[in-house]
């Protein structure tokens, strides 16, 4: 099932990134944020100047054209205007005003849906630009004629020469702003013909561009870096740029379509890390957003994604009667939208195997999408459906063509998520035929492709990206905070100034009634000053408690998940020895089990205790100690003398020390004692003076060989401790006397406890 979700996100994620482009395709029109058509219509009133009559009728047009909505009678005004400065400007030979009002017809042209006629006229504005030197609206001339070509595969090469040429003549005008927009959509494009790196390259100039130009309303670029790193299976970077363009958004004051497909994103990123809280916050906000704005495609677009969260939750019909429903209440025409809908009613019936109303739905997205999905760029995700559709029918001889066709697409563009859920579903395919070693082939190409993805430290990354996210935020906060107390104490300040002012004219008239009125006031004002400066200290005081508490609660709430992840790590090696034979292997399995109980055992103790950053190594010692005898308890007669101080480490040392204790002592119970033989071991952790730290371990075995030497030994443990004391930046040391004693010092790290101090 999370094959075929997955495979519904994807489709809606390039819907709102093609609404995105579209929404930002006229960007550089700002006018109408500070002039109206009353104004402008009071100037063209008021000027007896030709060149600025003409201008200013331009601009009209241009209001009337970018006006909300599509309506008829705001694109006959614009129309009207327009004409109207095109004729006053024939006369006056303004060639700049002629070359800007012929592009402005191709405009309005294309509003109209009159594809051709806009095309012609287009081509008349390119070339009567290009013949009067006008660099920068011959630039603007090609721009408009990329957008007459729609997102269909086939225009993309057609598109990029065009937005070529638009960006070589906005550089020779110096037309940063333009620049960056070109730049944009270029990335866009590249995106949706799955050249994410490419698309990246693109954008990211654009960002430098825009930011040389101090253009600070960035966060659609932003927001479709991470749609292309979704794209990517790059979570991580996916997560960053989202919650920069919300971060950017707000600061903006942007409260348009645009902030949906922002939210709407970064749901995304969560629905793929399957954090379904955070993934349904964002998807409501971008929905509350999208209906204030009264747009029904994004309302639409939204609540499509909903719909596949309901899917992953197996409310199946809730989903599909939820698409319905939208349909009615929010009405477009768009029949490339209608076909995603019907992907998902699609997707959701095969998922039920109610494969009667899957096939009507299949024929459907066949005929217009094609047998592959080779039409209006949706390849990868409709072949994700058809694959698993085929799977499900067992219609093999379709399979595996298309299963071939998906990895070659999704290696090209490098996203491991999706090339390691198309080698489950073809190792399942597999095993259903009786192919197993072909089977085991593709399941191990999905498990190394999914591991890339969620690998520990990219966790650890989108876990940190989130929280630094959510402590700029409370930072704002503080901020605002302070700034309303400043606020309050010069108010007070100057009602303070007034007063003595006042009582300064009553001395004037009584000088002693007027002396003892004032002490009385001083007095009572001094109080209430106090009072009020009490409590505002009391509330600061407050909000930094809470303040403090919630970061407490974040890192207790990281060492939990950490812990949880390890001990699911544990459970996996456990499962996975249980299909295993070769002794070594097994052994490799065990060996790793317990190192990963080490690192959990550091994990648990700090979310269990009120120090969130320093370990007990007295507790974690024994602890330790008793898990491995317990592993051991039914093979070996050994018994352990445990002298440990009390003293506390932090995580950068617990977590070496900890895995040193572990392979030492997991080295002696496997190899110090032969043929079940009695035997002692001995562990001591102690403060030798001047933060100098020192664990011995020793037993009364074997001892090593004679002709042991530490730095020829391939030995994966004795290296392991080695390079453990090293990190401690300690000495590690070993004695072969009736035994072997290993001996690690090292010197406490105390920049922690002094942080501790502080606070």
């Amino acid at each position: 099932m999370n094959f075929i979700s997955q495979s519904i996100r994807i489709d809606f994620q390039k819907s709102i990134c093609f609404s995105l482009f579209l929404l930002l395709s006229g960007i550089s029109v700002k006018a109408q944020k500070d002039e109206n058509s009353g104004s402008l219509r009071k100037q063209v009133a008021a000027s007896d100047n030709n060149n600025e009559r003409s201008e200013l009728l331009f601009k009209l047009g241009e209001y009337y054209l970018n006006k909300p909505g599509e309506l008829k009678k705001d694109l006959d005004s614009a129309d009207y205007f327009n004409q109207q400065a095109q004729q006053i400007s024939v006369k006056t030979q303004n060639k700049l005003i002629i070359g800007k009002s012929l592009l402005l017809d191709a405009k309005i042209e294309r509003e109209r849906k009159n594809k051709t006629a806009a095309f012609t006229k287009i081509k008349k504005a390119i070339s009567y630009s290009e013949r009067n030197k006008l660099i920068q609206q011959a630039g603007e001339g090609y721009e408009e004629l990329s957008f007459t070509y729609d997102n269909d595969p086939e225009n993309f090469e057609v598109r990029i020469k065009l937005k070529e040429k638009a960006l070589q003549l906005y550089k020779s005008s110096g037309a940063k702003l333009k620049q960056a927009s070109v730049l944009k959509d270029l990335g866009e494009i590249y995106m949706n013909r799955d050249d994410a790196d490419k698309s990246i390259e693109l954008l990211k100039q654009a960002l430098s561009v825009y930011k040389a130009a101090k253009y600070k309303e960035v966060q659609g670029v932003y927001s479709i870096l991470a749609n292309v790193y979704i794209d990517k299976a790059d979570y991580n970077e996916a997560l960053k740029y989202g919650l920069l363009a919300e971060k950017t958004a707000l600061n903006v004051n942007d409260t348009s379509v645009q902030l949906s497909s922002i939210y709407s994103g970064i749901g995304m990123v969560y629905y793929y890390l399957r954090e379904n809280d955070k993934t349904m916050r964002y998807w409501e906000k971008a929905l509350d957003i999208a209906k204030k704005n009264k747009d029904n495609g994004y309302v639409r677009t939204v609540a499509n994604n909903m719909s596949t969260m309901l899917i992953r939750q197996r409310k199946f019909q809730q989903a599909i009667d939820m698409i319905k429903e939208y349909k009615v209440r929010y009405p477009i025409d768009d029949k490339e939208f209608e076909k995603r809908e019907d992907y998902i009613i699609f997707s959701t019936y095969t998922i039920l195997k109610q494969f009667k109303n899957a096939e009507v739905y299949y024929k459907k997205l066949v005929s217009y999408y094609g047998e592959n999905a080779e039409k209006n760029n949706e390849r990868i995700s409709m072949l994700r459906s058809f694959i698993f559709y085929h799977y499900q029918t067992k219609n093999f001889n379709a399979f595996y063509p298309k299963t071939r066709l998906f990895d070659s697409l999704t290696k090209k563009n490098g996203n491991d998520m999706l090339r390691s859920e198309n080698y489950f579903v073809w190792f399942k395919a597999d095993s259903v035929q009786g192919k197993y070693l072909d089977a085991i082939n593709h399941y191990q190409l999905y498990k190394k492709f999914s591991d890339s993805v969620f690998n520990g430290e990219k966790s650890k990354q989108i876990n940190s990206l989130q929280i630094q996210f959510d402590t700029e935020k409370k930072d704002k906060d503080i901020q605002l905070l302070t700034q309303k107390g400043k606020l309050q104490e010069t108010r007070i300040a100057n009602d303070m100034i007034m007063r003595y002012v006042f009582i300064g004219s009553l001395l004037v008239l009584v000088l002693f009634a007027a002396l003892l009125y004032n002490r009385s006031r001083l007095k009572t004002n001094a109080n209430k000053n106090l009072e009020i400066k009490r409590q505002q200290i009391d509330e600061q005081n407050e909000q930094l408690k809470k303040l403090l508490a919630e970061k407490e609660w974040l890192l207790k709430e990281i060492h939990h998940r950490v812990k949880n992840n390890l001990q699911i790590v544990i459970s996996l090696l456990n499962t996975q020895s249980a299909y295993l034979e070769n002794q070594d292997a097994l052994m490799a399995i065990q060996n790793s089990q317990h190192r990963m109980h080490a690192m959990s055992l550091i994990h648990q103790k700090l979310y269990q205790s009120d120090n969130v950053s320093m370990i007990d190594m007295s507790w974690y010692i024994y602890e330790l100690i008793i898990y491995i005898k317990d592993c051991y308890a039914s093979e070996k007669n050994i018994s352990f003398n445990v002298e440990t101080e009390k003293i506390f480490l932090d995580v950068a040392q617990a977590v070496p020390m900890g895995l040193i204790v572990n392979e030492a002592i997991n080295n002696t119970v496997k190899y110090a004692f032969p043929k079940n033989t009695k035997g002692e071991v001995n562990v001591s952790f102690k403060n030798t003076g001047q933060d100098l730290y020192q664990l011995i371990i020793s037993d009364n075995g074997i001892g090593l060989p004679k002709d042991f030497d530490i730095d020829e030994t391939e030995s994966l443990g004795m290296n392991l401790m080695r390079g453990l004391a090293d990190q401690l930046d300690g000495t590690f040391s070993l004695e072969n006397k009736n035994g072997l004693m290993i001996m690690v010092t090292f010197r406490k790290k105390t920049e922690i406890e002094t942080s501790n101090r502080e606070v």
